[in-house]
């Protein structure tokens, strides 16, 4: 666990079970200052993982507070885009999106 206030993991899995309870610990880290969300453990999720990381920027952009979504697994990069999201989470994903879906 990451003793820096301005960052925060998802954990290894960020599903429909567990994304109620993903949101509001985000949110709390998000209402306590942090502006960076660290993805890398991210190893199981689905589309729900997408709507709590935008939900959580959402949060972050009420705070006047811009937030970075770092090591975002390549497989939902490709699911944000099939979505139409993934400019939402900045240049970096949507670029590792279009490699990936180019690598198919």
């Amino acid at each position: 666990m990451s003793t820096d206030p301005s960052r925060f993991a998802t954990g290894a899995t960020l599903t429909h079970a567990s994304a109620t309870t993903a949101l509001a610990a985000g949110l709390a880290r998000i209402e306590a200052g942090a502006t960076v969300i660290d993805c890398a453990a991210l190893a199981q999720f689905d589309s729900s993982a997408l709507a709590v990381l935008l939900a959580w920027r959402r949060a972050a952009q009420a705070r006047g507070k811009p937030v970075e979504i770092l090591n975002v697994p390549a497989g939902l990069a490709s699911l944000a885009q099939v979505y139409g999201v993934d400019a939402l989470f900045g240049p970096q994903v949507s670029s590792l999106a279009a490699d990936t879906a180019a690598a198919r």
